[in-house]
């Protein structure tokens, strides 16, 4: 049982990690909405929070695309 759990939670964060890293490289600017560039220092940033919530990132990311 327990390592079922460490298993979902390792899928979890590897998850988190690349919905993430595609976010900071390249979500951020389509879910701004307008044409904005983010520094490297923003970008670096969002990393933390966009980790932790990676789900609702990826939800308006791919909300922000479809609507544009």
């Amino acid at each position: 049982m327990n390592a079922l759990i460490g298993s979902i939670f390792v899928l979890w964060c590897a998850a988190g990690l690349v919905v993430a890293g595609g976010f900071a490289a390249r979500g951020a600017d389509v879910a701004l909405g307008e044409p904005a560039t983010l520094t490297p220092g923003a970008r670096l940033l969002l990393l933390p929070g966009a980790f932790l919530l990676w789900p609702l990132v990826l939800w308006r990311w791919m909300k922000a695309e479809r609507s544009a």
